[in-house]
C-alpha cells in the first residue's frame, strides 16, 4: 500500500469536553474560597471606617466640652454645626446617632444599614471612651466584648 506524501493524520484543534469541565471545576473551587474571603475583607473595612468616624466625632465632642462645659448643643449632641455628625450620605454604610445626651455624658452609636450589607452591626462609644459592640450579624460573627469587634472570630 502506497501512501501519498500529502496524506497525513488530520490535525484536531480545540479542547475536549473533559478539559473544559476540569477548568470549570478548578475555577469554581477557587471562587468558593476567594469570594467569602473578599466579602469578609470588605465588611471589616466598612466597620473600621465607621469606628474611625466615631473616634473623630468623639474627639470633636471633647473639644466642644472643653469650650462649653457641656455636651448639649441642640440636636447635634455637642457638635458644632460645621461638623457632619448625622452622616446620612448615600455612600455611608452606617447611620450615626447620639441617643439621650446629657450635659456631662453622651453615647455615640452607629448602626449598620441592611440594604448595604451591614444590617445587624451596631457599635457604641461614650464620654469615658468605653467601646462596645452592641450587636453583630447573628450566626457568623463572634460574640460582642467590651471593645469593637472587627473580625468574625470575635477579636477586636
Amino acid at each position: 500500500m502506497r501512501t501519498s506524501r500529502f496524506a497525513s493524520k488530520p490535525c484536531v484543534a480545540g479542547f475536549t469536553l473533559l478539559e473544559l469541565m476540569i477548568t470549570v471545576a478548578v475555577i469554581g473551587i477557587l471562587a468558593s474560597i476567594a469570594i467569602p474571603t473578599y466579602t469578609d475583607y470588605i465588611t471589616r473595612s466598612k466597620i473600621i471606617g465607621a469606628t474611625t468616624r466615631m473616634g473623630d466625632i468623639r474627639t470633636q465632642m471633647e473639644k466642644y466640652f472643653m469650650d462649653n462645659r457641656s455636651y448639649l448643643a441642640g440636636a447635634t449632641c455637642g457638635m458644632q454645626p460645621a461638623i457632619d455628625f448625622y452622616n446620612k450620605d448615600a455612600a455611608s454604610d452606617f447611620t450615626m446617632t447620639c441617643p439621650k445626651p446629657t450635659a456631662t455624658t453622651y453615647t455615640i452609636q452607629v448602626d449598620g444599614i441592611a440594604a448595604r450589607g451591614m444590617g445587624g452591626f451596631s457599635y457604641t462609644v461614650d464620654q469615658a471612651n468605653l467601646k462596645k459592640t452592641a450587636s453583630l450579624k447573628a450566626g457568623w460573627w463572634g460574640a460582642g466584648n467590651n471593645c469593637w469587634v472587627l473580625k468574625k472570630d470575635g477579636s477586636c
